[in-house]
C-alpha cells in the first residue's frame, strides 16, 4: 500500500530517513521537470532539483499542511531553479557517453519536448500535480488519489481535464 504524503511527512518529522527517501523517489522526476522548464538544461535542472530536496528536508518542520508536500516542494524547486539561472555562467558541456533519456546529449530538451513542458506548466496547480505524478512519477490513479488525499473520481476528472487542456494548447 502506498502511503500518503501526509503520513510520510509525519514519519520524516519523527526521524525516518526512509520516509524522506520515498518522498524523493515519488517527486524526483516532477521536480526535475519543473526545474527543466525554468532552466532548459537537464544537468542544471538535476542540480536545482537536488538542492530543492535538501532545502525541503531542512525546512520540513515549517510545512503547515503535510498533505501539501508536493505543491510546496515544487515551489521550492522553482525558486532553486531561478537561483541557479541567476548564478549560471556559460558552460562547456561534456558529451555523455550514451544518449540521455528525454533530452539531447547537450542536456537540452528538443523543441517538441520544450513545448510540451511549457504547456504542462500552464496547467492549474492540481492538474499539473496529478499529471506530473502520473507520467513522470509512474503512479496509478489509485496511488495518486491516496498521495493527494483526493478521491479516485476527482483524480480521474483532473487528469481528463488536464489532457483536454494540453490538447487545446498544442492545437494553438
Amino acid at each position: 500500500m502506498t502511503l500518503s504524503d501526509a503520513v510520510l511527512v509525519k514519519e520524516v518529522l519523527d526521524g525516518s530517513k526512509d520516509a524522506y527517501a520515498e518522498l524523493v523517489r515519488r517527486y524526483e522526476r516532477p521536480a526535475r521537470a519543473v526545474a527543466m522548464h525554468v532552466l532548459g538544461n537537464y544537468h542544471a535542472a538535476e542540480d536545482a532539483a537536488q538542492e530543492a530536496f535538501v532545502k525541503a528536508y531542512q525546512q520540513l518542520g515549517r510545512l503547515n499542511r503535510a498533505d501539501a508536500f508536493g505543491p510546496w516542494l515544487m515551489m521550492i524547486v522553482r525558486r532553486c531553479a531561478l537561483d541557479v539561472a541567476d548564478r549560471k555562467k556559460p558552460e562547456t558541456s561534456l558529451d555523455a557517453a550514451g544518449q540521455l533519456p528525454a533530452h539531447q546529449q547537450n542536456g537540452h530538451l528538443d523543441e517538441t519536448k520544450q513545448q510540451l513542458l511549457k504547456c504542462l506548466m500552464q496547467l492549474g496547480e492540481s492538474e499539473r500535480q496529478v499529471v506530473m505524478l502520473r507520467y513522470f512519477g509512474g503512479h496509478t490513479v489509485r496511488e495518486l488519489a491516496h498521495i493527494t488525499g483526493r478521491s479516485v473520481g476527482t483524480v480521474t476528472k483532473q487528469l481528463s481535464r488536464a489532457h483536454q487542456n494540453l490538447r487545446n494548447q498544442i492545437k494553438e
